[in-house]
C-alpha cells in the first residue's frame, strides 16, 4: 500500500489514462461503426495509443524509483549517475 498521498494520486491518473485509452481503443477495433463520421480514424487510433504508451511508461516509472517495495536506494543511486 502506498503511503505518500501525491504518489498515489500520480498512480492512479495514470492507471485511469490507460483505462481511457484501452476502452476507446477497444471501441474503434471492436465496433467501429459506433463511431460514426470520423475522418481520419487512423489519426484518432494513433493518438489513443500514443496517450497509452506515455500513460504506462510514466506508471512503470513511479513504480521503478518510488515503490516502497522497490529497492528505493539503488534506484536513486541510478538516478544520480
Amino acid at each position: 500500500m502506498v503511503q505518500n498521498k501525491l504518489l498515489q494520486a500520480s498512480i492512479d491518473k495514470y492507471k485511469a489514462e490507460i483505462s481511457e485509452a484501452l476502452a476507446i481503443l477497444e471501441v474503434y477495433f471492436q465496433k467501429p461503426v459506433a463511431i460514426g463520421e470520423h475522418p481520419d480514424l487512423l489519426t484518432e487510433i494513433d493518438k489513443y495509443i500514443e496517450k497509452l504508451e506515455a500513460a504506462t511508461g510514466k506508471l512503470e516509472t513511479l513504480q521503478r524509483y518510488f515503490d516502497e517495495h522497490a529497492d528505493v536506494d539503488a534506484n536513486k543511486k541510478l538516478l544520480k549517475g
